[in-house]
């Protein structure tokens, strides 16, 4: 995991909205896939830093978040 400045490559990313957000959005988490890594971030700060996952380490939260 690495924090990730907004598209360093100028690429527009495509942001989804985690289905497990808050309905007021109070607590709500935006994923996009950009080459080699999949990003996270606050849809409440956009701007702000971004979190940076190679494409097995993802993969492996996911798994683990599925089951628990």
């Amino acid at each position: 995991m690495s924090l990730k400045p907004p598209t360093v490559d100028g690429t527009e990313l495509e942001w989804f909205k985690s289905s497990h957000s808050n309905p007021d959005g109070a607590a709500c988490v935006e994923v996009a896939s950009a080459p080699g890594t999949v990003r996270v971030r606050d849809s409440k700060d956009r701007q702000g830093p971004q979190l940076a996952f190679g494409h097995r380490q993802w993969a492996a939260f996911v798994s683990y978040a599925t089951d628990h």
